[in-house]
């Protein structure tokens, strides 16, 4: 028989999952974060899992926390036999997770030990690894700590961004979740504990870490703009421009002073070797060529970024 399941998830990312799972189990609920002003009027707007079990016909709960007892009295009465968490946002503590008979099962974009935490995406390529995955994992009381179900490896190509490689982990963590689930109903899931070998944390993103530093080497430069593509986006500043973020960008030829225009494609010099840009943002404007972007702007060959 089919299992009943309640979803906990928020963002883009969870979507997938969620449309995947519903058409092979019962979706008792949806748990996901309260509306968030949003948009230029900051007009509360649901989260993308509330709009998709909306349309479903889902139930969906909105708590603030899940650490008082009225949160796992709520979640105890759905009598659903297991939870699938994907990006959801709130601890779940061990008053919940006993909620489920066979467990609460955690879409998690890397492959654990390697970037457990809030952002393992942005990481894995700020970091320049050359690859990643998914894993759906059993969770516990740590921070995704549990054992492993199954894992997914993918390759990260060498121009991906964050955004790329968001969307592909997204469909691949769909398909994998269904996978594992299958298998949980038929009773055959193996769980295998993580090595305790190779642990990294992917810490949130901080704002304070966005700007492009061209005194870096071009690898790092690179790496920074595509790991951060396109939320919340590498910037620089230039004199009469003001910000300007980079959307994509590819290695470069040549050398100068850090942050010299080298030609007119944008191509930048770093502490070593150069990086070309090849899609930018100024504030309040649409995505635009490296180019189209030169033709419009007071700046060119010889200047200097910052």
């Amino acid at each position: 028989m089919p299992l009943r399941l309640v979803f906990m998830g928020t963002p883009d990312f969870a979507v997938p999952t969620l449309l995947e799972i519903a058409d092979q189990h019962e979706i008792v609920a949806a748990f996901t974060r309260a509306p968030r002003p949003a948009g230029r009027g900051l007009a509360p707007q649901q989260s993308p899992i509330a709009r998709e079990a909306a349309r479903l016909g889902i139930p969906i709960f909105t708590p603030k926390m899940l650490k008082d007892a009225t949160a796992a009295s709520t979640i105890g009465a759905l009598n659903a036999n297991a939870a699938v968490v994907v990006a959801y946002g709130l601890i779940l503590p061990k008053a919940i997770l006993d909620c489920f008979p066979l467990g609460c099962f955690n879409l998690h974009a890397s492959l654990l030990p390697r970037w457990r935490g809030a952002a393992p995406i942005q990481r894995a390529i700020m970091t320049g690894d050359n690859g990643t995955g998914v894993m759906v994992m059993k969770m516990e009381e740590g921070l995704d700590t549990g054992p492993i179900a199954m894992a997914d490896p993918a390759p990260i190509g060498a121009d991906m961004t964050a955004g790329e490689l968001h969307d592909e982990l997204a469909t691949r963590g769909a398909r994998l979740t269904a996978v594992a689930l299958a298998a949980l109903e038929r009773g055959s899931l193996q769980l295998t504990p993580q090595s305790n070998d190779g642990v990294t944390y992917a810490h949130k993103i901080e704002k304070s870490e966005t700007r492009i530093d061209w005194a870096k080497s071009w690898s790092e430069v690179h790496n920074h703009i595509r790991g951060l593509s396109p939320f919340p986006g590498a910037w620089f500043e230039a004199a009469d421009v003001g910000r300007v973020k980079v959307l994509r960008s590819t290695k470069g030829e040549g050398a100068g002073k850090p942050g010299q225009i080298l030609d007119d494609r944008l191509t930048v010099a770093c502490r070593d070797g150069a990086v070309r840009l090849v899609e930018v943002q100024r504030a309040g404007k649409q995505p635009m060529g490296a180019e189209e972007f030169l033709r419009g702007t007071p700046i060119g060959r010889g200047y200097v970024l910052s």
